[in-house]
């Protein structure tokens, strides 16, 4: 990899339509394909990201669900376009944003390997001198050889793992793929990325846990609404992180007593969306203060 980036993004943003799936007749369909254009809504997942990433950094994006974290690394893969914005890889990347993308289930784990590498560009040759490499890296038995759909998630995720960084990739986008519940392999997984970036080379992973953040990133990108807000050392842009969740709990947390109470009040089905929000976790989809609240029907 030539000195300089390893990825660099200005103004990057992508807009997704928002297109309902209610049943509806022919006619209207046909009625809404004649004015898709008017008054179409939409939102903006990812809006005026400059991001530059360096050769040898280890960059963790973190963020709330739906913040924009995994369309982040489908932009830098090249599997979604972006909306507006430029962006430049400088390398080959390997990816493994979801460990069942490419993945055929009737095929085995050794069979697997090889397609994985066709895949993403690689050399027959070359992955059939890296195969053993692969398996035993992936650790996962007699299992090598039995048909995908027989395997745990954690055995997915270890060989998905030892694929991706077995290629020596100048940039490696990881999304969520290093919870695989086995320590022993968690160790083995730490250990690959330090070889990766000891060689100069550039990681980004997308993660939940913190943990991995503070002792495996040496830089930390905190994703909020599409739009970054912290880009800094790992320790402080987390730190951020767990103040803005914190407060965001808070005010779940008045709004769902507010709702209790009638302060607030809740468009609507009122007690079927607390009780959801409480099972769930889900946001409520809107409210009003008690002096907006529409008036109730009478029975």
């Amino acid at each position: 990899m030539p000195s300089g980036f390893a990825i660099q993004t200005r103004d990057l943003g992508v807009r997704y339509s928002l297109r309902f799936t209610k049943k509806t007749s022919i006619r209207r369909s046909f009625a809404r394909l004649l004015k898709r254009n008017r008054g179409e809504k939409s939102f903006w997942a990812l809006r005026g990201l400059s991001i530059t990433v360096a050769p040898g950094e280890s960059v963790g994006i973190i963020g709330p669900n739906g913040a924009g974290k995994s369309t982040l690394l489908q932009v830098l893969a090249g599997i979604i376009m972006p909306s507006e914005g430029i962006v430049e890889v400088n390398g080959h990347v390997s990816t493994l944003l979801h460990l069942q993308a490419g993945f055929d289930q009737e095929l085995s784990g050794r069979e697997n390997i090889m397609l994985a590498g066709a895949l993403m560009g690689i050399d027959h040759k070359v992955m059939e001198e890296r195969q053993e490499s692969i398996v035993d890296f992936a650790d996962i038995g007699a299992f090598i050889d039995a048909p995908l759909r027989t395997y745990s998630s954690g055995m997915r995720a270890k060989l998905g793992f030892s694929i991706a960084t077995a290629v020596d990739p100048d940039i490696l986008l990881l999304d969520e793929v290093l919870q695989t519940g086995d320590e022993a392999f968690r160790e083995k997984s730490h250990q690959r990325i330090a070889d990766v970036l000891g060689a100069a080379k550039a990681v980004v992973l997308v993660s939940h846990d913190m943990s991995w953040i503070t002792e495996f990133c040496n830089r930390a990108i905190l994703l909020e609404r599409g739009s970054i807000v912290a880009d800094g050392k790992p320790d402080e842009v987390v730190a951020t992180h767990m103040e803005h969740s914190e407060h965001r709990k808070q005010k779940y947390r008045e709004v769902l007593e507010g709702m209790r109470s009638g302060r607030i009040a809740v468009r609507g089905r009122p007690k079927q969306l607390v009780r959801e929000a409480e099972r769930t976790g889900r946001q409520i989809p809107a409210i009003a203060p008690e002096d907006e609240r529409e008036p109730l029907a009478r029975p």
